[in-house]
């Protein structure tokens, strides 16, 4: 791995910025160099919200990301606006309520995956969609240890939902692995 460059994008109140902030935290348990930034609206739900996170072996020079190797859009608008800055043969990660548009390259690997919908009905708490989209990722790209990930949530979510949120981690990456997200080399 030289560099990985990765774009978590919803609104606000879906927990990306923690997200983004647990990704990095695990990457430094793993002994990477981490570049963590974030960005979002001025309201404090709805809003657009980003997570950008470098991970790299080497050092990082440069903290901003111009195109990223792996986008997460969990609405519909965090994916037009963010989905041109996928790199050529990138890994796009979608909710499964997302519509694609002819703006996808054909070498993309695509994830539409019903993260939403395991928060809200399996594990009845929207607000854990980001640590099943956590999971996802860990389980599609292998960047950081299923250890580190999950030690490094442990430590940052709140007191009394550490059960929850494991929970939640899990059954990401139960997704992938049971094929529930469909992947699609054109557009789905």
């Amino acid at each position: 791995m030289e560099f990985r460059e990765f774009r978590l994008t919803g609104s606000g109140g879906q927990g990306l910025i923690l997200a983004g902030i647990i990704l990095a935290e695990a990457a430094l348990l793993d002994g990477k160099n981490v570049v963590q930034s974030q960005s979002y609206g001025p309201e404090a739900r709805g809003g657009a919200s980003k997570a950008e996170v470098i991970i790299s072996d080497r050092v990082i020079n440069y903290p901003k990301i111009e195109k990223c190797d792996l986008l997460l859009a969990l609405t519909q608008k965090a994916y037009d606006k963010y989905i041109d800055t996928l790199k050529p043969n990138g890994i796009l990660i979608v909710d499964e309520s997302i519509k694609l548009n002819g703006d996808v390259n054909n070498n993309t690997d695509i994830y539409s995956i019903p993260i939403l919908t395991t928060a809200n009905n399996k594990l009845n708490k929207p607000m854990v969609a980001n640590m099943i989209a956590l999971g996802c990722i860990l389980e599609i790209t292998k960047v950081v240890r299923a250890e580190s990930l999950q030690k490094a949530v442990l430590s940052r979510v709140p007191k009394g939902t550490e059960e929850l949120n494991k929970r939640a981690l899990d059954e990401g990456v139960k997704l992938i692995r049971e094929g529930k997200g469909s992947i699609c080399y054109e557009i789905c």
